[in-house]
Protein backbone atom coordinates (compact mmCIF):
# COMPACT_ATOMS: atom_id res chain seq x y z
CA UNK A 1 0.00 0.00 0.00
CA UNK A 2 1.31 3.52 -1.18
CA UNK A 3 2.74 5.54 2.20
CA UNK A 4 1.07 8.51 3.41
CA UNK A 5 3.49 11.68 3.02
CA UNK A 6 3.43 13.53 6.74
CA UNK A 7 1.48 16.99 6.42
CA UNK A 8 3.23 20.06 6.61
CA UNK A 9 0.98 21.23 9.33
CA UNK A 10 0.79 19.25 12.23
CA UNK A 11 -2.84 18.20 13.22
CA UNK A 12 -3.15 21.02 15.65
CA UNK A 13 -2.17 23.17 12.90
CA UNK A 14 1.18 24.21 14.75
CA UNK A 15 3.44 24.78 11.88
CA UNK A 16 0.75 27.32 9.81
CA UNK A 17 1.07 29.24 12.65
CA UNK A 18 4.46 28.95 13.02
CA UNK A 19 4.77 30.00 9.62
CA UNK A 20 2.29 33.41 10.48
CA UNK A 21 4.01 34.18 13.37
CA UNK A 22 7.76 34.44 11.36
CA UNK A 23 6.13 36.44 8.56
CA UNK A 24 4.78 39.13 11.40
CA UNK A 25 8.11 39.23 12.53
CA UNK A 26 9.52 39.83 9.55
CA UNK A 27 7.36 42.42 8.43
CA UNK A 28 7.62 44.20 11.84
CA UNK A 29 10.90 44.15 11.64
CA UNK A 30 11.19 45.88 8.47
CA UNK A 31 8.80 48.63 9.75
CA UNK A 32 11.13 49.21 12.68
CA UNK A 33 13.95 49.68 10.13
CA UNK A 34 11.69 52.52 8.29
CA UNK A 35 11.02 54.05 11.79
CA UNK A 36 14.55 54.43 12.73
CA UNK A 37 15.36 55.73 9.04
CA UNK A 38 12.81 58.39 9.76
CA UNK A 39 13.76 59.22 13.07
CA UNK A 40 17.86 59.40 12.42
CA UNK A 41 19.17 62.90 13.00
CA UNK A 42 20.65 64.31 9.32
CA UNK A 43 24.60 64.66 9.13
CA UNK A 44 25.70 68.01 10.10
CA UNK A 45 26.89 69.07 7.28
CA UNK A 46 23.49 68.27 5.78
CA UNK A 47 21.51 69.75 8.42
CA UNK A 48 18.57 71.62 6.85
CA UNK A 49 20.31 71.57 3.21
CA UNK A 50 16.66 71.87 1.72
CA UNK A 51 15.63 74.67 3.93
CA UNK A 52 15.49 78.16 2.82
CA UNK A 53 18.20 79.86 4.47
CA UNK A 54 17.44 83.55 6.73
CA UNK A 55 21.30 84.41 6.53
CA UNK A 56 20.99 83.91 2.70
CA UNK A 57 18.08 85.68 2.57
CA UNK A 58 18.84 88.45 4.19
CA UNK A 59 21.89 89.37 2.35
CA UNK A 60 19.77 89.35 -0.65
CA UNK A 61 17.47 91.45 0.59
CA UNK A 62 20.27 94.01 1.38
CA UNK A 63 21.79 93.29 -2.28
CA UNK A 64 24.86 91.86 -0.13
CA UNK A 65 26.88 89.62 -2.33
CA UNK A 66 29.82 87.31 -0.81
CA UNK A 67 32.88 86.98 -2.49
CA UNK A 68 35.36 84.35 -2.50
CA UNK A 69 36.74 83.16 0.98
CA UNK A 70 39.92 85.36 1.69
CA UNK A 71 43.32 82.79 1.14
CA UNK A 72 46.18 82.90 3.72
CA UNK A 73 50.09 84.26 2.69
CA UNK A 74 51.54 83.77 5.02
CA UNK A 75 52.71 79.99 7.08
CA UNK A 76 49.33 80.36 9.05
CA UNK A 77 45.41 79.13 8.14
CA UNK A 78 43.13 81.51 7.58
CA UNK A 79 40.37 79.27 9.92
CA UNK A 80 41.53 76.19 12.45
CA UNK A 81 38.58 74.51 13.48
CA UNK A 82 38.80 72.57 16.83
CA UNK A 83 35.83 70.44 18.07
CA UNK A 84 32.95 72.98 17.17
CA UNK A 85 34.59 76.03 17.11
CA UNK A 86 36.17 78.00 14.41
CA UNK A 87 38.84 80.73 14.95
CA UNK A 88 39.12 83.05 12.40
CA UNK A 89 42.58 84.57 11.40
CA UNK A 90 42.36 88.53 11.02
CA UNK A 91 40.18 89.49 7.91
CA UNK A 92 41.35 92.90 6.41
CA UNK A 93 38.33 95.24 4.72
CA UNK A 94 37.99 95.33 0.60
CA UNK A 95 35.98 97.66 -1.77
CA UNK A 96 33.80 96.52 -3.93
CA UNK A 97 36.25 95.57 -6.83
CA UNK A 98 38.30 93.45 -4.42
CA UNK A 99 41.11 96.03 -3.63
CA UNK A 100 42.11 96.41 -0.12
CA UNK A 101 41.06 99.59 1.31
CA UNK A 102 43.96 101.72 2.94
CA UNK A 103 44.02 104.44 5.53
CA UNK A 104 44.13 105.55 8.90
CA UNK A 105 40.75 106.70 10.74
CA UNK A 106 41.05 110.46 12.33
CA UNK A 107 43.19 111.13 9.59
CA UNK A 108 42.40 110.08 6.11
CA UNK A 109 39.91 108.23 6.86
CA UNK A 110 36.43 109.59 8.70
CA UNK A 111 34.65 107.43 11.39
CA UNK A 112 32.12 106.44 8.50
CA UNK A 113 35.14 105.55 6.12
CA UNK A 114 36.25 103.40 9.03
CA UNK A 115 32.48 101.74 10.08
CA UNK A 116 32.50 100.98 6.43
CA UNK A 117 35.85 98.91 5.98
CA UNK A 118 34.58 97.06 9.18
CA UNK A 119 31.16 95.90 7.07
CA UNK A 120 32.84 94.84 4.46
CA UNK A 121 34.90 93.15 6.67
CA UNK A 122 31.57 90.98 8.54
CA UNK A 123 31.38 90.21 4.59
CA UNK A 124 34.52 88.56 4.19
CA UNK A 125 34.39 86.63 7.96
CA UNK A 126 31.14 85.33 6.80
CA UNK A 127 33.01 83.83 3.52
CA UNK A 128 35.26 82.12 5.22
CA UNK A 129 32.67 80.86 7.92
CA UNK A 130 30.37 79.40 5.23
CA UNK A 131 33.49 77.18 3.29
CA UNK A 132 34.25 75.65 6.68
CA UNK A 133 30.91 75.37 8.09
CA UNK A 134 29.63 72.96 5.47
CA UNK A 135 28.73 75.38 3.10
CA UNK A 136 25.83 76.43 4.91
CA UNK A 137 24.75 79.19 7.61
CA UNK A 138 22.10 76.46 8.79
CA UNK A 139 25.43 74.71 11.08
CA UNK A 140 26.21 78.58 12.20
CA UNK A 141 25.19 78.15 16.15
CA UNK A 142 26.33 81.54 17.05
CA UNK A 143 28.93 84.06 16.89
CA UNK A 144 30.44 83.75 19.64
CA UNK A 145 33.53 86.82 19.74
CA UNK A 146 35.37 89.40 18.05
CA UNK A 147 38.51 90.84 18.21
CA UNK A 148 39.00 93.96 16.37
CA UNK A 149 41.73 96.50 16.00
CA UNK A 150 41.30 99.89 14.37
CA UNK A 151 44.39 101.90 12.96
CA UNK A 152 43.93 105.33 14.04
CA UNK A 153 45.15 108.69 15.24
CA UNK A 154 46.70 108.96 18.81
CA UNK A 155 43.44 111.07 20.03
CA UNK A 156 40.70 108.60 18.01
CA UNK A 157 38.21 106.96 21.24
CA UNK A 158 35.88 105.95 19.19
CA UNK A 159 36.69 102.55 18.44
CA UNK A 160 33.71 100.50 18.77
CA UNK A 161 31.75 102.92 16.60
CA UNK A 162 34.26 101.98 14.17
CA UNK A 163 33.53 98.42 15.10
CA UNK A 164 30.16 98.67 15.10
CA UNK A 165 30.23 98.29 11.37
CA UNK A 166 30.90 94.87 11.37
CA UNK A 167 28.99 93.81 14.67
CA UNK A 168 25.66 95.42 13.16
CA UNK A 169 25.45 93.73 9.94
CA UNK A 170 26.13 90.35 11.84
CA UNK A 171 23.23 90.75 14.14
CA UNK A 172 21.01 91.58 11.18
CA UNK A 173 21.49 88.84 8.83
CA UNK A 174 21.43 86.36 11.72
CA UNK A 175 19.51 87.65 14.42
CA UNK A 176 20.26 86.36 17.87
CA UNK A 177 22.90 83.85 16.58
CA UNK A 178 24.61 86.90 15.90
CA UNK A 179 24.93 88.66 19.21
CA UNK A 180 28.79 88.19 20.00
CA UNK A 181 31.30 89.33 22.68
CA UNK A 182 33.82 91.85 21.35
CA UNK A 183 36.81 94.09 21.89
CA UNK A 184 37.92 96.91 19.98
CA UNK A 185 40.98 98.18 20.34
CA UNK A 186 42.76 101.05 18.41
CA UNK A 187 46.82 100.78 17.52
CA UNK A 188 49.00 102.96 15.23
CA UNK A 189 49.68 100.64 12.34
CA UNK A 190 48.22 97.97 10.55
CA UNK A 191 49.59 95.14 7.91
CA UNK A 192 49.30 96.95 4.90
CA UNK A 193 48.08 100.34 6.39
CA UNK A 194 44.45 98.72 6.55
CA UNK A 195 42.22 100.88 8.75
CA UNK A 196 41.12 97.78 10.38
CA UNK A 197 41.37 93.96 11.10
CA UNK A 198 38.86 91.61 12.58
CA UNK A 199 39.20 88.12 13.90
CA UNK A 200 36.56 85.92 14.96
CA UNK A 201 35.32 83.07 16.68
CA UNK A 202 32.52 80.92 15.66
CA UNK A 203 30.42 77.51 17.23
CA UNK A 204 28.86 75.22 14.66
CA UNK A 205 26.11 72.88 15.41
CA UNK A 206 27.35 69.77 16.66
Amino acid sequence: PARSRPSATGADGSAGCIAIMRAALIRGSALRRGASALLRPAAPGRRLASAPCPVEAALEERGLKLGPPDVARGNFAMCVRSGNLLFLAGHLPKDDQGNLMVGKVGQDMTLEDGRKAAQSIALNLMSTIKDNAGGSFHNVRRIVKLFALVNCIDTFTEQPQVVNGCSDLLCELFGERGLHARSAVGTNSLPLGVPVEIEAIVELVE
